[in-house]
């Protein structure tokens, strides 16, 4: 098994490709031990010290460190848990239903016209592009002309997030659905 890693905008995330589906559907998104639990990978990745948070998306894992530890040291130990896990073909989730079963912040029955029109520009045009740099972006409400979403895997905690969100996702959404004034980030 051989597993690519590339390196994403956050310099304290990198995106690891194990060569195969890693959710089916959705994401996961993991930020501390006790959120792992559910986990077999995410809680051997917690086990290495220096990690601080785990993203699952379609084909990729992205892991965060602190800041202080270096790469180097940490990146192979990276590497064989995630290579062990998938070599003795354990399951990524305990309890396959709490895997994330549709993408969250999808278009449901429940959603206004307008908030249907949000989410479909999120889920084809923004979240293919996030994805690329090792994240997700999740639709979280709609307010007053204030779109409030969820950032996460490697642009969570990004530095150049906020400048990505503003000039990039904001000004595509305001050409779109006019209706959008701005565009905010909402911390878990």
């Amino acid at each position: 098994m051989f597993i690519q890693t590339e390196e994403t905008p956050n310099p304290a995330t990198l995106k690891f490709l194990p060569g195969r589906i890693v959710m089916p559907q959705g994401t996961a998104d993991f930020r501390s031990r006790e959120e792992s639990a559910r986990s077999p990978l995410a809680c051997k990745l917690f086990d290495v010290q220096g990690v601080k948070g785990i993203f699952y998306g379609a084909d990729f894992i992205t892991v965060s460190k602190d800041d202080d530890l270096d790469w180097a040291v940490l990146k192979p130990l990276i590497l064989g848990a995630i290579m062990d896990h998938f070599v003795t073909h354990q399951p990524l989730f305990y309890d396959e239903t709490s895997a994330t079963s549709s993408p969250q912040g999808s278009p449901s029955a429940d959603d206004d016209d307008l908030t249907v029109q949000i989410k479909e520009i999120l889920d084809m045009r923004i979240r293919p592009a996030v994805a690329m740099d090792g994240g997700d972006i999740i639709f979280d409400r709609f307010e007053d002309g204030v779109l409030y979403v969820r950032m996460q895997g490697a642009c969570n905690g990004c530095p150049s997030s906020s400048e990505t969100l503003k000039s990039g996702i904001e000004n595509m959404l305001r050409y779109y659905v006019p209706e959008v004034l701005e565009v905010r980030n909402v911390e878990n």
